[in-house]
C-alpha cells in the first residue's frame, strides 16, 4: 500500500471510529440530549458572571454570542473595548484572534485541497524545499555529563497532514524548557519586518522538536502552512483567504491589520496591567507588517465570527453556499490523533482532556477524567486564543457560542466558567 493510500485508509478509519462510537452520558451538564433548549433566568446568570469579572477589574469588557437553530438565543455586551477611552463594546469592536486564526487558516487550506492545489500527504519540502533538509533535535548527555543537542534524520517527512494536526515537530519558543524550545527562543526569529517566505526559511532553519507524527506539539505549523498556501496559489495569505473565504462569506472585518484611522478606534485593548500575552512576538493590529501570520496574526469582530461560526455548524455552508463539501468538513472535524494514532500527547496538550484534535480544531471524544466531566456534547468542535477569543461548535444542539475578550491573564479562567454557565442553562 503507497504512502497516500496508507495516509488516506487512516483518516477514513477515524472518522469511522468517531462515528461509531457510542452515546455517552455523564452526570452534570455533559452531553445534554439533543433538542435542549435555553431557560432564560438560567442564562442571566451568564451575564451577572461576566459583569462581575468587569467590577471587578479582570477584563475591560467583553461580548457573548449564543446562537442556536439559526438565532441568537444571547447577545450581549459587557464593559468597555478600553479602559482608557472608555468606547463602548459593540459588534463591529476589533479583537485580536491571536491562535483563533488558525481555524479560518485551516478552512481555506482544506478549501485549496478540495481544488487539487494540495494534498494531504504532500510533503512540506515540496513547496518549500529549505525542509528537506530539517532533521530533528534530540537530547543526548556529552561525556562531560552536560546535556547537548544532537541532529538526526526524519524517519519520514513532514507533510501537510502534520501542519494541520500540530504533530510536525514545528514548535513554539516561548513556553517550556527543552533545548529545542530554547533555540526557537534564541534564533531572533521575529527581527525585522519579515514576509511569510521569510519565516518559513527561518523556521526551516531550526530543528524539530520530535519526528514528525508523534506527538501533538503546539507551534509554527499553521504559519507554515500559510506560506504553503501563497505558493500554490501565488497569491498573499491574505488575498487568498479574502477570495476563498472572507469576502464570499461577508467576513468584511477580518484581516491581519487595521490600516483605517477610524477603524483603529475599534480595537479592543486589554487592562493596562495585563497586556502581556506571553506568546513571544506581538505584532500590533495597528502597525502593518509584511508578515501575515496565519497562525496567529488575524483581527475580527463579533460580526464576522458569527458568520463563520454559523457555516461551521451547518457543516460548511452559509447563505446557499457551499464552503467545504460535507465529506472535507467530516475529514476537518474528525481527531486524527486518537488512540492507534501514532500521536502522543504531553503536559502541553491544549486540547485538554477529553479532546482529540482535527484539523485546526480541537474535537470533543469523551467525557474526561474529571467528575463531573466539563459542559459540552461529543463531537464538539472548538478554538481560543491567547488574547482570550473563544468559540465552541456544539452541532448536536444546533448551537454555537462566540466569546469576545483580550485578557491573557484570566482567560483560563473566564473561558470554563461561562461555558459551564451556558450549559447548566440549557435543559429539555
Amino acid at each position: 500500500m503507497n504512502s497516500r493510500h496508507a495516509l488516506r485508509s487512516l483518516i477514513f478509519a477515524a472518522v469511522l471510529t468517531i462515528a461509531a462510537a457510542p452515546s455517552l452520558s455523564a452526570e452534570g451538564t455533559f452531553d445534554i440530549p439533543p433538542g435542549a433548549h435555553f431557560n432564560p433566568e438560567k442564562l442571566a446568570r451568564v451575564g451577572d458572571y461576566l459583569r462581575d469579572q468587569v467590577a471587578q477589574g479582570k477584563i475591560p469588557g467583553a461580548i457573548l454570542l449564543i446562537q442556536q437553530h439559526g438565532k441568537p438565543v444571547y447577545h450581549e455586551f459587557f464593559g468597555v473595548r478600553d479602559v482608557a477611552t472608555k468606547a463602548p463594546m459593540t459588534d463591529d469592536t476589533i479583537f485580536r484572534l491571536f491562535s483563533m486564526t488558525k481555524p479560518i487558516t485551516s478552512v481555506v487550506a482544506m478549501q485549496l485541497i478540495e481544488e487539487g492545489k494540495l494534498r494531504l500527504d504532500d510533503p512540506v519540502a515540496k513547496y518549500i524545499p529549505s525542509f528537506a533538509n530539517a532533521k530533528v533535535g534530540v537530547e543526548k548527555k556529552a561525556e562531560n555529563g552536560e546535556k547537548a543537542l544532537e541532529l538526526v534524520p526524519l524517519n519520514r517527512p513532514i507533510t501537510i497532514l502534520d501542519l494541520m494536526t500540530q504533530t510536525s515537530g514545528i514548535t513554539y519558543g516561548f513556553y517550556g524548557n527543552s533545548m529545542v524550545r530554547k533555540a526557537y527562543a534564541n534564533a531572533k526569529i521575529y527581527d525585522g519586518d519579515f514576509d511569510n517566505a521569510g519565516f518559513a526559511e527561518r523556521i526551516a532553519q531550526l530543528p524539530l522538536a520530535e519526528q514528525p507524527g508523534t506527538l501533538w506539539d503546539y507551534g509554527h505549523s499553521t504559519d507554515i502552512l500559510g506560506r504553503i498556501m501563497e505558493v500554490v496559489t501565488g497569491k498573499s495569505l491574505l488575498g487568498i483567504e479574502k477570495e476563498k473565504l472572507l469576502d464570499p462569506l461577508g467576513m468584511t472585518g477580518t484581516g491581519f491589520y487595521v490600516t483605517d484611522p477610524e477603524q483603529q478606534k475599534l480595537i479592543a485593548k486589554p487592562m493596562p496591567n495585563d497586556s502581556d500575552f506571553r506568546v513571544g512576538f506581538v505584532s500590533s493590529p495597528d502597525v502593518p507588517m509584511k508578515w501575515e501570520s496565519g497562525g496567529g496574526g488575524m483581527n475580527s469582530t463579533l460580526a464576522d465570527l458569527a458568520r463563520f461560526s454559523q457555516m461551521l455548524l451547518d457543516g460548511g455552508k452559509f447563505g446557499g453556499k457551499q464552503y467545504l463539501n460535507p465529506k472535507t468538513f467530516e475529514l476537518m472535524t474528525s481527531d486524527h490523533i486518537g488512540p492507534n494514532s501514532g500521536v502522543g500527547r504531553d503536559y502541553f496538550y491544549f486540547p485538554g482532556d477529553g479532546f482529540g484534535f482535527g484539523l485546526g480544531f480541537g474535537v470533543r471524544t469523551d467525557p474526561g477524567n474529571a467528575k463531573p466531566p466539563p459542559a459540552g456534547s461529543l463531537g464538539e468542535i472548538k478554538w481560543d486564543g491567547a488574547s482570550g477569543c473563544y468559540f465552541a461548535i456544539d452541532r448536536k444542539q444546533d448551537m454555537f457560542f462566540v466569546l469576545l475578550e483580550q485578557t491573557p491573564s484570566q482567560r483560563q479562567i473566564i473561558q470554563p466558567a461561562v461555558k459551564k454557565l451556558i450549559y447548566e442553562a440549557m435543559e429539555n
